[in-house]
């Protein structure tokens, strides 16, 4: 029996499903497309997460976006990419991988209940559910018998780990993403705007298989509470979504909320792209004493940036005001979560080191030169130590909101003008030391002789710029936040830090570099890095 007619549906009735579905996106590619498929149906959408990290408030930022998919009577399917998790860099050992996707499904159905969005039209699909299938296969094989090595990296170079010898698991990720659209029915594909290389990567090689072009939503990038993209691996740039008030209240705290800044500030991007559109038609309220100004709520965003910019409010009114709304987002999430189930799928997913009471400790990291955190800085400020002889006192970017304070030993070695201004390698995860009463929250590296009477300040390739890595192509895991003193886990990769005899610094004979290029001595042949 055939199907009944659809009744067409008015110009108003498209533009309003339209506007719902576009709201807040960065950009749309395929918008006649779009307008094309609502003239007739609703839309179908896929969203794709590879299941690795912990889920976290970020989190909230698509999911604002699929609750407006659904409200707009749209088909939305999210897919667990527990394949594409493995292929890129294997970032979740395979054996967690079902854990964490059966995880990853508890916390967005909690997260779109707290969203008040109804559930009819989503489903959830497990990416080996599919992807191993013969069908699927041979398009691999094809898709990679048309695909040129040039195009596979730059399809992958804002998601895929680039290093100059990729392996070949992370040139096959963006394809495979392309065949996904294909592979879930779907008439769009969401991401962030960091996904941009890979949509554009599908809609020039997906009709060389024969396969229509999708439409793509791209959702902006937004910064994190230290200023930089929020991350599962650094614990102050996120808050956990089973956080309990306190802790959150404390994370918020401790965000980086500069006065009448509105251009870097993470707490104004959460408000604009999720308290905002969470709120509805409520207005967003910040409470405060009568002497420090009264209560104040803004109807919009612009209304409540302009107010920061202009300094009518201040940081601890909006800090305050978006820890009360997310406690009001987290508070239906937490209590699920307090379910006997779920917190055994918690622990399983994401088991935690514990060596007591007989139970089996996660693995310790491999000690290597990924485990710490070395990045470009640039000196901007430098003075002799006041209370020690051989210190100096720097003030250095290293690519985060405000400088380090760190003490060098230099002063002996390296005139004081020579390095004011000065590039250099800096250590970013030790834990901070007082340094004769001045607390150091870093180290730079330079070159010894094996007295170390001769001490040289590294030389950073040019085009180099603050905040940059430096490490190793065949080292390339994340860093530790910060490195546990008592495990000597610096000290110990120190042994394997030289230049060679090109003046090139290495580590077990691999060069450490930035993406400008390898680091070098400027004149110490195999001598000790420190």
């Amino acid at each position: 029996m055939a199907p009944a007619p659809v009744e067409p549906r008015t110009p108003e009735q498209v533009q309003a499903k339209k506007e719902l579905i576009c709201r807040n996106l960065q950009e749309t590619v395929g918008e006649d497309r779009l307008e094309t498929i609502l003239k007739e149906r609703d839309v179908k959408i896929y969203w794709g997460t590879a299941t690795t990290g912990k889920p976290h408030i970020a989190y909230f930022v698509p999911m604002i976006k699929l609750a407006d998919f659904l409200k707009a009577g749209c088909e939305v399917t999210v897919l667990f990419a527990d394949l594409h998790g493995y292929l890129d860099n294997m970032k979740a050992p395979w054996e967690l991988l079902q854990l964490r996707a059966k995880y990853y499904e508890a916390v967005i159905k909690a997260m779109l209940k707290s969203l008040d969005v109804p559930l009819e039209k989503l489903k959830f699909v497990t990416g080996t559910d599919y992807q191993l299938s013969r069908e699927y296969t041979l398009d691999v094989y094809r898709l990679s018998s048309v695909v040129t090595d040039h195009d596979a990296r730059k399809a992958g170079a804002e998601v895929v780990k680039q290093v100059a010898h990729p392996l070949l698991s992370g040139l096959l990720y963006p394809g495979l993403q392309a065949l996904d659209e294909e592979y879930l029915g779907v008439d769009a594909q969401f991401g962030g705007v960091d996904q941009r290389k890979i949509f554009m990567f599908a809609e020039k090689y997906l009709p060389l298989l024969g396969y229509k072009k999708r439409i793509h939503f791209m959702n902006p990038m937004i910064p994190g509470l230290t200023g930089d993209k929020m991350s599962s691996s650094d614990p102050d740039s996120k808050i956990d979504l089973i956080d309990p008030p306190a802790a959150v209240k404390k994370k918020i705290n401790k965000a980086f909320c500069e006065p009448g800044n509105v251009t870097n500030n993470g707490l104004l991007s959460f408000s604009e792209y999720v308290i905002f559109p969470f709120l509805g038609k409520r207005e967003f309220e910040i409470k405060r004493k009568p002497e420090h100004g009264g209560d104040v709520s803004y109807a919009t965003f612009e209304q409540l940036k302009e107010a920061y910019r202009t300094e009518i409010i201040y940081p601890l009114d909006l800090k305050t005001a978006v820890a009360t709304y997310i406690n009001q987002l987290l508070a239906p999430i937490v209590k699920e979560f307090q379910s006997k189930e779920l917190k055994k799928l918690s622990s399983q997913a994401y088991p935690v080191a514990n060596t007591k009471g007989g139970k089996t400790a996660e693995p310790e990291r491999p000690v290597d030169i990924s485990r710490v955190d070395i990045r470009v800085g640039k000196i901007v400020n430098i003075e002799p130590h006041p209370d020690a002889d051989s210190l100096y006192v720097e003030k250095i970017d290293v690519g985060e909101a405000e400088p380090r304070t760190i003490i060098s030993g230099l002063r002996k070695f390296v005139p004081q003008d020579k390095l004011d201004g000065a590039l250099v390698a800096v250590v970013c995860n030790l834990k901070p030391a007082n340094m004769r009463g001045i607390k150091s929250h870093g180290m730079l590296l330079c070159a010894s002789d094996k007295d170390h009477t001769t001490v040289e300040v590294l030389i950073v390739p040019e085009g180099s710029k603050p905040g940059d890595r430096i490490t190793s192509d065949m080292f390339t895991d994340p860093p530790d936040p910060q490195l546990n003193p008592k495990k000597k886990i610096f000290e110990k990769v120190q042994t394997d830090l030289t230049t060679n005899a090109g003046l090139e610094v290495t580590y077990k004979g691999e060069l450490l570099r930035t993406s400008a290029g390898p680091l070098l001595a400027p004149s110490l042949v195999n001598a000790a890095i420190r």
